[in-house]
């Protein structure tokens, strides 16, 4: 769960170059923040707090997809933005580390219906707002 894919085989398998595009950069970031709005404002409860967590990492994955595009990459593996994340950035590997717990407990929803537990919530909620605003940050 908390594995780094190696960035040598995303940069051979699943990353490109692409041209730098500031308006698509600043269209995913506007979405995410809805997003992140959505998830702010949900009454947090055993039904709903699998889909908060949800949100949370899509608003991560998005604003990963766009800090790759500030720099002129695309991958097609979600795994790889954490790589790009961790190689880019070793000094942050609480946040890198939560990104994966974040993205195996969307894949455990996503493809096999298991609930996110309340707890992990409930202790990691300040850990996704810090996320967010780290990766704000470096988007600028």
């Amino acid at each position: 769960m908390n594995k780094v894919m190696n960035w040598n085989k995303c940069e051979k398998e699943f990353v490109r170059k692409v041209v730098v595009d500031l308006e698509r950069i600043k269209s995913i970031k506007k979405t995410a923040l809805l997003r992140l709005c959505r998830a702010r404002d949900a009454k947090v409860n055993s039904k709903s707090v699998s889909l908060i967590v949800e949100d949370y990492y899509e608003v991560v994955k998005e604003l990963l997809i766009a800090y790759l595009l500030k720099n002129g990459l695309r991958s097609r593996n979600h795994q790889c933005l954490i790589s790009y994340f961790a190689k880019e950035n070793p000094n942050m590997e609480k946040e890198y580390v939560l990104i994966g717990q974040m993205s195996f407990f969307r894949n455990r929803l996503g493809y096999y219906g298991e609930m996110i537990p309340v707890q992990f919530y409930d202790d990691k909620k300040e850990e996704f707002e810090h996320l967010v605003s780290v990766l704000l940050e470096l988007l600028g």
